[in-house]
């Protein structure tokens, strides 16, 4: 059984199909669209704007590590500049107790030969004492001197 087309119901349906597409079209499909589009765009923008801010914070890390080194290449400098000039006035101050134990030393020295000198003369001075009492007591009377001599 073969049934002939009816073209008025035919014609019918594809109207009512464009004017649903036309209005589905325009409350549906192309907001639909839109939206997908702008939160496209949104998603592209804010990826964009995350790679800046990535890169953004590579070139500042590294600005921070670079003004770091160059800190900490300073304090190195001035810690070296310090240490030497420490270095520098110890060492004068070991000079300076060095040149002065040595002319504390070398004044002990010359008191202790002015008071060996001393005790060498008085023990001159005491020997010739004692021989001559020595002398005298052994010759049993006295020995005349000189006036120079004692």
């Amino acid at each position: 059984m073969h049934l002939p087309p009816n073209w008025g119901t035919f014609f019918a349906l594809i109207v009512s199909f464009l004017v649903f597409w036309f209005i589905f079209s325009r409350l549906f499909f192309r907001p639909f669209l839109n939206l997908l589009s702008e939160r496209e765009r949104r998603f592209k923008d804010l990826n964009d704007r995350t790679e800046q801010l990535i890169k953004e914070a590579r070139a500042a890390e590294e600005e921070r590590e670079r003004r770091l080194a160059a800190t900490r290449h300073d304090a190195i400098g001035r810690r070296e500049t310090e240490r030497r000039k420490a270095e520098a006035e110890a060492a004068q101050l070991m000079e300076a107790a060095k040149a002065e134990a040595r002319q504390t030393l070398e004044q002990v020295r010359g008191k202790i030969e002015e008071e060996l000198k001393a005790a060498e003369s008085e023990l001159e001075q005491m020997g010739h004492s004692l021989a001559a009492e020595l002398a005298e007591r052994v010759l049993g009377r006295p020995l005349h001197r000189s006036s120079g001599q004692n």
